[in-house]
Order: C-alpha cells, then sequence, then structure tokens
C-alpha cells in the first residue's frame, strides 16, 4: 500500500498543515534575538528541532532527549533511540554544504556508538535527514525550515514513518546542496567532538565511498571527495579501478559484497556530477566499466 493511502499518514498530514503556521511563529519568535544581538547561540537551533518534533511532527515532548552520550537531540519512543540530530547554531548551515558535512560527520559518529540508523543535522534554518546504510547516507528528509508550507516529506520523521524504510521513486530526488553552494567552513565550536581523520590520507569520514565505523578510520574506504565536499577528480577515477579492476596491484576486499551496489552508485553519482558518465558524452575506459557494472546491478 502507498505510504499516503495510510490512515497514519492521513492522520498525519492534517496535523502537519494545521500545526506548521504554529510552528512557523514560534520560530520566529526564538529567531528574535538574532536580529537583536546580532547573532543566536545553538541552544535556539536545538529549541527549533524540538518544537518540530513535538509542534509540527506530532512527538510527545517526553521523547525528545538532550545531550545523550554528547549527541544534541536524540528522539525516542519507548526507550529505543529512532533518530540523532546534530545542532549548529542558526545559519551555521545554510546553505553550507561543508559545513553540513562536518556536521553530518560529528553525528555518524555518535549514531555509529548508539547504534541509530537516522542521522539529522539542523540550524534552525534547513533540517537534513539520512539513514546510515551499506556504509553511506540515504537521504531520508531535506527541507528548509523557513518554507510558508510544511514538505510532506516530514512524514518520514513522524512517530509512524521514521521506523520505515524510504524506499521507491520520490516526487524529486533530494540534493542536499549544490556544489557552487559552498560559502566558507564553520570552526567546530569549542568542546564539540573533533573532527576525526584518516590517518593515511588525513581525511574525514564523509571523504570515503564506504565507511564502516565512523569512529574506526580503519574501515574507511575509497577516497574520492576532497575535505570540503567537491568531488576528487584524481582519487575518483581510483576508486572506481580499486573496485572493477586493478589499481596498483590492489583490490578491495573489506569491502562487504552487498555493499558494493551502493558504493558503486555513489562513486556514479560523483561522475555524473563532473560530466563523466557514457550518457553524458565520449569519457574513459573506467567510466564505462561503472556504467556496465551498474547496469548489471540495477537489472539482476
Amino acid at each position: 500500500m502507498p505510504y499516503r493511502d495510510l490512515a497514519s499518514y492521513k492522520r498525519f498530514d492534517t496535523h502537519l498543515k494545521a500545526n506548521w503556521p504554529i510552528f512557523s511563529a514560534k520560530r520566529g519568535e526564538r529567531l528574535r534575538q538574532q536580529g537583536r544581538f546580532g547573532g543566536a547561540s545553538e541552544r535556539v537551533a536545538e529549541n527549533i528541532v524540538e518544537d518540530l518534533f513535538t509542534i509540527a511532527l506530532g512527538w510527545n515532548l517526553g521523547d525528545i532527549n538532550n545531550q545523550v552520550d554528547y549527541a544534541d537531540i536524540v528522539v525516542t519512543r519507548l526507550g529505543i533511540k529512532y533518530c540523532i540530530v546534530e545542532t549548529k547554531r542558526p545559519g551555521a548551515l545554510a546553505w553550507n554544504r561543508a559545513a553540513v558535512h562536518r556536521a553530518l560527520e560529528q553525528a555518524r559518529r555518535y549514531a555509529d556508538e548508539q547504534k541509530v540508523a537516522c542521522i539529522a543535522v539542523s540550524d534552525g534554518v534547513m533540517f537534513y535527514a539520512a539513514n546510515i546504510k551499506e556504509g553511506g547516507l540515504h537521504d531520508r528528509v531535506f527541507v528548509s525550515l523557513e518554507s510558508k508550507e510544511p514538505h510532506s516529506d516530514l512524514w518520514w520523521l513522524s512517530e509512524h514513518g521514521v521506523y520505515r524504510p524510504r524506499i521507491g521513486s520520490q516526487d524529486e530526488p533530494l540534493t542536499l546542496l549544490e556544489s557552487g553552494s559552498v560559502t566558507r567552513v564553520e570552526n567546530i565550536e569549542e568542546g564539540s567532538n573533533p573532527q576525526l581523520l584518516h590517518p593515511k590520507y588525513c581525511l574525514p569520514a564523509q571523504c570515503f565511498a564506504y565507511v564502516g565505523d565512523a569512529n574506526r578510520p580503519t574501515t574507511w574506504k575509497l577516497p574520492y571527495l576532497l575535505e570540503d565536499g567537491n568531488i576528487d577528480v584524481k582519487r575518483l577515477p581510483k576508486a572506481i579501478q580499486a573496485i572493477l579492476s586493478n589499481y596498483r596491484g590492489a583490490r578491495v576486499s573489506s569491502i562487504p559484497e552487498r555493499a558494493i551496489p551502493d558504493v558503486l552508485r555513489r562513486l556514479a553519482e560523483a561522475a555524473e556530477q563532473l560530466g563523466r558518465m557514457p550518457h553524458q558524452g565520449q569519457t574513459a575506459e573506467v567510466y564505462e566499466m561503472l556504467a556496465q557494472a551498474l547496469w548489471q546491478v540495477e537489472n539482476s
């Protein structure tokens, strides 16, 4: 049954539309100090996220837990942890891809420690959530909290939607941030969990096509992004070759076979952003191999 036909979704949709104006008004009140003093603390973003879950999405206030093993917010139901949210001060993430990736890396580390499959980041302006699966992140929700109208995708963070896998076609693909949106890199606030880097590549977890455990750099495989989130044009073809052929005599054998299709899709998305895939024009053999492997995976 399509999720929009579920009685729980219809109740959620009615609740969301009725309560979004209330959430928006309260969000505006919380942000007034930003205009008054020229800035607002991270606590304001935490309060906005709490309002999002309790007012707009219908969670009970008691389900929102603060500072659980360093995680800013942990959303639970009956003691089960469903989502970890890393917050930053208002305006620190929107619309800065590098800062978003850095916040996601923090959330991913907390989630791996606490065995939680869903992570999110927010600065009270934007809200992005993803599921941890097969060594990477799968988009779940990406919305602007400044929107006048609520986005129906928020169902996937509701009490009856958060535990369901987001599968099948979406109305439109989620795009975290466009390449040109990088404006600056926010420094991690004092007292927060410092960024963990790979000892060989000196890169954080989000730069690798496969991350087994965000707290163990030895499980990070196939670097293909730069630290700012842009694609590393030199390492991307090497990462593809390490799976599909043989790069300098080394093949990747430590990535679980079940994760390979997702890793290939991740690398293909990067190649497509660079315009290197066969359907985009004449290209190198390594991208021809990638396209063939993906075709096989998708049609097997």
